[in-house]
């Protein structure tokens, strides 16, 4: 068993960041974004979490991840602003974001709602958030450098670190902060920072505002798993939490080509 999740640990983040990476090449910035917002570390994390800690931790911190996810919009409506409109680099934008992320999330833990009203609150907040975004006047377009092995082994490296780090002090952090921590934007930091230096704000906003648009189903994603794993049983919860974020993510998705110009504005 033992074994087992430690392969769950190390082999998770890379088959997940690889396949972002594919996207990421194959259909660019807006859809990548896309992509890169669904919970590919959060999931594991708190899988791993089911399987270490039992059931009732998991549910409080897939609650903790509902939550984060506040916390990861506002960090990317911090970077989109700071960048676009204070033309700030991609360096002092990502620190600052982080910074909200951090803060956002310690305010977090002490909120004690039901995940039904957590779950409103999330939805209402991404509405707004989606409106906040600064509006390109111009889009670029620019064909996709795709990203290096540096950039994937950073993607690599920072997530499996993560998921470490929080499975192990998940006793010390709390059910709630490990679940609010989980969210953290490896991923998007990594690649907004690498589209931002290398083509440019525009490039990069299309991309971290698609990330925003899609945390619509990662919010469905955490209320199916919070509010079933501890009377159903991690396979069961996973499973129907997976097969709504599948059929989410596709309308979005659909929706997302069909209006591109309306949601790239």
């Amino acid at each position: 068993m033992l074994d087992a999740i430690l392969l769950l640990k190390i082999g998770l983040a890379p088959v997940l960041i690889l396949a972002t990476s594919f996207a990421e090449y194959r259909w660019g910035h807006t859809v990548s974004g896309w992509i890169v917002g669904l919970p590919l570390t959060s999931a594991p994390v708190i899988l791993l979490l089911a399987l270490e800690r039992g059931d009732g931790f998991a549910a409080a911190s897939a609650q903790g991840a509902l939550l984060g996810l506040v916390s990861l919009s506002a960090f990317s409506l911090t970077y989109s602003l700071l960048s676009l409109r204070r033309r700030l680099g991609w360096l002092p934008s990502m620190l600052l974001g982080w910074g909200i992320y951090f803060i956002s999330s310690f305010v977090l833990e002490y909120a004690v709602v039901s995940i039904v009203v957590a779950f409103i609150s999330v939805i209402v907040w991404l509405l707004i958030v989606s409106r906040l975004f600064p509006v390109v006047d111009a889009i670029e377009k620019m064909a996709s450098e795709g990203s290096t092995w540096s950039d994937i082994i950073i993607r690599i490296v920072g997530a499996v670190a993560l998921i470490f780090v929080i499975t192990e002090y998940a006793p010390a952090l709390g059910a709630t902060l490990s679940g609010l921590l989980t969210p953290f934007p490896i991923y998007t930091s990594v690649m907004v920072s690498t589209i931002h230096h290398r083509q440019g704000v525009t490039s990069a906003s299309q991309f971290i505002r698609g990330a925003t648009l899609s945390l619509f189903t990662p919010a469905v994603f955490w209320l199916m798993v919070g509010s079933t794993i501890v009377a159903w049983g991690v396979g069961v919860s996973y499973s129907l939490a997976i097969a709504a974020a599948i059929a989410l993510h596709w309308a979005l998705f659909k929706a997302l080509k069909k209006h591109g110009p309306t949601l790239d504005r």
